[in-house]
């Protein structure tokens, strides 16, 4: 996939890289995707990307969500754009280091996270998140609980982005407390952290909060509604979504 008027026909690694996407995280599976794609060298270094309408029939997603991904990864600074006759998107020359975009420019490659230790915490945590809201679901909530419970989603919901991360910590971790194991809290705060540090590698986009705010308000409902079934699910996608994102900047 040298250029995009190649007409080489796609490789295995091609293929692999641009499939279809899970729906519920299309935003953040098709940044995780093209960052795979950019580390992986499939698309080197002042190369230039397949155009938007071909990956959104690849990624089987929208053209917007295409186009929103490119932007949140120009801005990061893993491609640029260019107009006229011979533009598109192009691979950066220099790509960010460390691999995580502009929120961490500087940071050395050795400070990169192995992938165990990636999969590992995000392995964690998709054990004990998607269980945490299945069994709040599952509980009978006082009024008091309830209520800081919406409360907790509406602040998130309005937060600022320098102070997004930390009240979506709150949410997560009101959401552990509703679970009704005291054992539990301890463990998903840890778990947190390390979560949390792994975030601050990597840039806040604002399409991922728009997302994440509206899954926080499915697995808000669920509890709410006594849907175990749904809260995990909502959960789980929920996660799926920042590990895409995770592994595409870190991994």
């Amino acid at each position: 996939m040298s250029d995009q008027g190649s007409d080489q026909p796609p490789s295995l690694a091609d293929d692999a890289m641009f499939r279809p996407v899970r729906a519920g995280n299309a935003f953040e599976d098709t940044v995780g995707r093209l960052l795979q794609t950019i580390r992986l060298g499939l698309v080197a270094p002042g190369e230039a990307l397949p155009p938007e309408r071909d990956l959104a029939a690849r990624f089987a997603v929208s053209r917007d969500t295409v186009r929103e991904a490119i932007r949140s990864l120009t801005e990061a600074g893993f491609v640029v754009s260019r107009r006229g006759r011979y533009g598109g998107t192009f691979v950066s020359a220099t790509l960010p280091a460390g691999g995580s975009g502009s929120a961490v420019a500087g940071m050395a490659a050795h400070d990169e996270l192995p992938g165990a230790e990636l999969d590992d915490v995000i392995g964690l945590r998709q054990i004990l998140e998607p269980g945490a809201a299945r069994a709040a679901a599952a509980r009978s909530l006082s009024s008091t609980e309830r209520e800081i419970l919406w409360s907790r989603l509406g602040e998130t919901a309005a937060a600022t982005v320098s102070d997004y991360r930390r009240l979506d910590s709150r949410l997560h971790l009101m959401i552990a407390e509703l679970a009704g194991t005291p054992s539990l809290v301890p463990l998903i705060a840890d778990n947190r952290m390390q979560v949390n540090d792994l975030l601050e590698r990597i840039p806040l986009l604002e399409p991922n909060i728009a997302h994440s705010n509206q899954q926080h308000e499915a697995i808000v409902i669920a509890i709410l509604t006594g849907d175990p079934g749904a809260a995990d699910e909502a959960m789980r996608e929920h996660l799926d979504g920042s590990a895409a994102l995770l592994r595409g900047f870190l991994g």
